[in-house]
Formats: C-alpha cells, sequence, structure tokens
C-alpha cells in the first residue's frame, strides 16, 4: 500500500496520547488501520509540561498503532487545545485599487493577511483566522465574494489565538519523538469534523468535547464555525474531587467514577454501597452511591454552566443565532451516566452523545467508534483531506506547466486550459505548520 495514502492522527491529550492510522476506502470513508494509545504523563489541562514524558509517551502510541497496522509512521497531523486557547470576533475590509475588476483569491488573502497584523498579547499568536460573512460596499450576508465587483471587500472573522510556546513544544515533542509533523489543527475543530452531520452545523450546533483536563466548545450555525472556546476543566478534576471527597487514591477514584458515577444523585438509593479494599493493612472504606453520585454532579454542572456561559455569548438566546440541533457530547467525558439529562436540564437544549463515526469505514470496530476517540478520528480525516489538498495543487502546477508549453502554438487548445482544478487556498493551519516547522529547523 503506497504511505501516500494514509494519514496519522496524533491526539496529545492529559490523559492519554492515541495515534491513529487510517486511510480513505474506496467509498470516501475512513477506515482505521491501527491505534496505539499510552497514558499521558507530561500534560497538564492540555499543554505540555514535560517534553522528556511527553515524548515517551507519543513513541508509545505511535509504536503501538504501526504495530497494528503493519506500517511505518512518519508524518502526523497534531491537534492543539489546552487552556490558553480563546478566540475573538474581529472584522476588517480592504479598499480595492479597482472596483470594475473582479473579486479574486488574492483580495481574500490580502483582507485574511490584514487580520493577521492583529496585535495580540505577548507571546499569543494567530492560529486561525475563519472568515464568516462578508460584505462588499455595504451588502451584507455575502457567502462566496469571489467573482463578484465592488471597492469595499469587508468581513467578519473568528480568530483563534493560542500561546506560541505551547504550540511550539508539541512541535518539539514530536519532532523528537522521530515524526515529521504535517498539519496542526485546533482540537475542537477536529472532534466536530469526527462526530457533526453537515445537517447540525447547518441547523445550528454546540459541541462538547470533555476531555481529561480540559472541555473544549465548537459552536456552528449556518455551516460555519461561530464560537470556539477551552474551558480550563475536565474529567480528571471530578476524579480529584472523589479522591479528596473520599479520602481515596486516584486509581480508585477514577475506577469508582467509570464503574458506578452518576451525574444525576436523585437515581441511587440510600443504601447502595460500595466497599474500596483500605490501603496495607487498614480497613476497607465504604462509600455510599449517593454521596458519590453527590460529588460528581456538583462537579459537573460547573463545567457545564462555564460551557453554556460561552455558549450564551456566541448569542444562542439571540433568535437569529439559536442553535437548532442543540449540544452534542463527546470526549471521554461523555461517558457519565445521565449526563445528558443532567446537560438538558441545566441548558434546556437537546443533547445527544456524539460518537465518531460519521465519517468512518461500515466494518468498523466499536472501540473506534467511541466518544473517547473523537479527536484522533478528526485528526485523521483532516490528514486526508490536506493530502487531497496537496494532490491537487500538485495537478493544477503540472497542468500550469503543460498550459505554458501551450500558449506556444497559442489559441488552439484554449478550452484544454480553461477546465484547470481550481487551487485551493492555504489555510491558515498550513501556514502556521510551516511556521512551526521553520522554528524547529532553526532552533536546531
Amino acid at each position: 500500500m503506497e504511505n501516500n495514502k494514509i494519514s496519522v492522527g496524533l491526539d496529545i491529550g492529559t490523559t492519554k496520547i492515541v495515534a491513529m492510522i487510517g486511510r480513505k476506502n474506496e467509498y470516501g470513508k475512513a477506515e482505521i488501520l491501527g491505534i496505539g494509545k499510552s497514558k499521558s504523563l507530561g500534560v497538564h489541562r492540555g499543554v505540555v509540561n514535560n517534553i522528556t514524558q511527553t515524548i515517551q509517551s507519543i513513541q508509545q502510541a505511535v509504536q503501538e498503532a504501526e504495530a497494528e497496522a503493519g506500517l511505518k509512521i512518519e508524518d502526523v497531523t497534531v491537534g492543539i487545545a489546552g487552556q490558553h486557547i480563546r478566540s475573538l470576533q474581529h472584522s476588517d475590509y480592504i479598499t480595492r485599487a479597482n472596483s470594475e475588476v473582479v473579486i479574486d483569491e488574492e483580495d481574500i488573502d490580502r483582507l485574511i493577511n490584514q487580520v493577521h497584523k492583529l496585535v495580540m498579547l505577548p507571546g499569543e499568536e494567530i492560529i486561525h483566522v475563519l472568515p464568516q460573512e462578508y460584505k462588499i460596499d455595504g451588502q451584507a450576508e455575502i457567502k462566496e465574494p469571489i467573482g463578484m465587483y465592488g471597492g469595499r471587500l469587508e468581513a467578519n472573522f473568528h480568530v483563534v489565538v493560542g500561546q506560541v510556546s505551547s504550540i511550539r513544544n508539541i512541535g518539539r515533542c514530536v519532532k523528537s519523538s522521530g515524526l515529521e509533523l504535517e498539519g496542526i489543527t485546533l482540537e475542537p475543530l477536529a472532534s466536530a469534523n469526527a462526530v457533526l452531520s453537515q445537517e447540525e452545523k447547518e441547523a445550528g450546533v454546540a459541541l462538547i468535547d470533555i476531555g481529561g483536563g480540559t472541555t473544549d466548545l465548537a459552536v456552528f450555525k449556518d455551516g460555519i464555525i461561530r464560537h470556539t472556546a477551552v474551558i480550563p476543566f475536565g474529567g480528571n478534576v471530578v476524579t480529584e474531587d472523589i479522591k479528596e471527597g473520599c479520602s481515596i487514591i486516584e486509581k480508585q477514584a477514577e475506577l469508582l467514577k467509570i464503574k458506578f458515577g452518576s451525574a444525576w444523585p436523585g437515581e441511587n438509593k440510600d443504601n447502595e454501597i460500595v466497599s474500596i479494599p483500605g490501603l496495607r493493612g487498614r480497613e476497607p472504606k465504604e462509600i455510599t452511591l449517593k454521596n458519590l453520585s453527590k460529588i460528581i454532579h456538583a462537579r459537573v454542572v460547573e463545567i457545564i454552566e462555564q460551557v453554556y456561559v460561552e455558549i450564551k455569548n456566541y448569542g444562542h438566546e439571540e433568535q437569529k443565532k439559536k442553535l437548532i440541533a442543540g449540544i452534542v457530547l463527546t470526549g471521554g467525558g461523555s461517558q457519565l451516566k445521565h449526563l445528558k439529562q443532567l446537560v438538558e436540564y441545566i441548558t434546556g437544549m437537546d443533547t445527544r452523545i456524539g460518537y465518531p463515526n460519521e465519517h468512518l469505514a461500515g466494518d468498523s470496530d466499536d472501540d473506534i467508534a467511541s466518544p473517547l476517540f473523537a479527536t484522533a478520528v478528526g485528526l485523521v480525516m483532516d490528514g486526508l483531506k490536506r493530502q487531497e489538498r496537496r494532490r491537487v495543487e500538485k495537478e493544477v502546477e503540472q497542468m500550469e506547466h503543460v498550459a505554458e508549453e501551450h500558449s506556444e502554438d497559442n489559441m488552439t487548445h484554449e478550452e484544454d486550459i480553461i477546465q484547470q482544478p481550481k487551487k485551493e487556498r492555504k489555510s491558515f493551519l498550513d501556514k502556521l505548520t510551516e511556521r512551526v516547522k521553520d522554528f524547529l529547523d532553526n532552533a536546531e
């Protein structure tokens, strides 16, 4: 099998690191060939704080995936999240020299590059600039300005900002693990791609990805991403609370949460009790499930309320911005019993649990279609898309080359030249990836 057809997603999380190898099957769905996961030790709230440990964990996950797929991994698409990510709305405009000329790619690039000049806080860098709607000479709500005429082109942008040092550290971990950085993607966007349907994105939906260290939010409406946020709490703080509240060790707290935990205290009877073996020669501890779910409930409510504040910040309460498809929960934390009911109760919005099977091949393993792997599946899909884009670009270059040769025998083959595939604009992530790559190459 050719290696250029496969793509590898690397999800560097707070709890686990997942390497996933996939390719497109003949139906255009993603087929997962191998998956490896390891415990993530050097990451806190989505940010790398111990490079050596992170490298070890990455290598372990990658080796597992390679063994399962029988392939060698070279390039990876990696996700960034973490508490340093924030987003803002910004509008900007350019004045065109000649309004009688059709608006083209270059005008849009000029407008987008202008947004890149925004002054950020020290140490911050723009990760994504996502155009929302355009306005031409004051005419609003234009989705695709290319091909139109006008003097003043303006747009609203969704700008995602993150800390340079955190992004570079991730790049460094990947590089030191002996891998090439093929692309960088914002994790909430990756999870959204894996879990949401196009209809949901049109109708308006909030994706909440509850990870170990952070909870990511991505809001879509009319098919466009409208808001992203990273809340610096996740499943790990729930485990911490159980550990403190019941005076037990972390491993026991995590097991309790997974096996018996519930986000809705009313569910448990008072007499349901779990006995936990004591530490070396001590008495076992008895914990009522009612208490357990009270502890979980308190913390989960806090997380959901913070997410709901972000959904309101986006403007969900305005009629035009209403999220008709409600909320989709994904990530490992979404597997908590009765969480769906609690979220519906707090937000009053329809809620479902999101499994990343939207674009997976039909015969995929059930394990892979677990919410735990939403981000990894999304990163694999992202890598596949990127490769597709590169293939198109190569074709365009070849065609341009042919076109130049043709232009000598003038006019005869004009129609061949006209039907060139359109070159897609480089996304910001590609530019960011290049910047991180340059930085790493120069640093060595």
